[in-house]
């Protein structure tokens, strides 16, 4: 398994695709909450509260998901586009083990670089808008739960991309689960409209990062249900993995 690691992380890091979208990522985060932090600030209608400030300094998390999905989906789909998966299950011939190596070398390689870019985001954000009082537990979290949820993402795109293979195919299908259905679930009517749009994918994810009074999940409890999804994407794309040609 360390060898099969090893070869992931060469794959991953020696592609120029990889550096630019995780550059992309990190800019989306500092550049946006830069821009409305400043924003906030020079508006002048008083001190800034602390839970307003480290919104302000995720919420290029937003914009930031849909980037490191497109990552996840090349993590994969790259290799089917030329062919290379056939070399790579050629050296490993137990596929499960292959889609397992790039699971971990990702995970790995996102969590670390999300987590920075979440902890300079919010210094920035605190930085300019200075908000009177702040708790440290509530800014560790904050910085823990944007890595872990920008992690996640990459995850799903991961799982969407073993299972179309098609890389314009599943970036389109991660930015409308991610993006476009989970706003439209807000227009359900009842209470089990309420409960699907709670449910639904990023709208629970996103609970880690910036909790919506509205939801009825928690942080944690959303981030979990949302890890569930990516658990099915990555399940079923694992499965046809095994039973389709490469």
């Amino acid at each position: 398994m360390i060898d099969i690691l090893r070869s992931e992380w060469t794959k991953i890091r020696s592609v120029r695709s990889t550096v630019w979208t995780l550059g992309v990522t990190a800019l989306l985060m500092v550049g946006i909450a830069t821009l409305i932090s400043g924003s906030a600030k020079g508006s002048g209608d008083g001190p800034i509260p602390a839970d307003s400030a480290i919104a302000m300094g995720l919420i290029g998390s937003m914009f930031a998901s849909l980037s490191m999905a497109t990552l996840g989906v090349l993590v994969i789909s790259s290799e089917y586009r030329t062919g290379g998966i056939r070399t790579s299950l050629m050296a490993v011939p137990r596929r499960m083990s292959l889609l397992a190596g790039k699971i971990v070398v990702f995970t790995a390689v996102s969590l670390v670089v999300c987590t920075v870019a979440s902890g300079v985001s919010l210094l920035v954000s605190l930085t300019i808008t200075q908000p009177p009082s702040l708790e440290t537990g509530a800014v560790v979290q904050a910085v823990v739960g944007g890595g872990l949820y920008l992690t996640a993402c990459g995850l799903f795109g991961l799982g969407l991309g073993t299972l179309v293979r098609h890389t314009p195919g599943a970036i389109v299908s991660a930015i409308a689960l991610m993006l476009v259905l989970p706003q439209l679930t807000s227009a359900l009517p009842g209470r089990w409209g309420k409960t699907v749009s709670d449910y639904f994918t990023t709208n629970a994810g996103s609970q880690i990062v910036m909790g919506r009074g509205d939801n009825s999940l928690g942080p944690w409890t959303g981030f979990g249900v949302y890890l569930a999804w990516i658990a099915v994407a990555v399940i079923a794309g694992a499965v046809l993995m095994q039973k389709r040609d490469a």
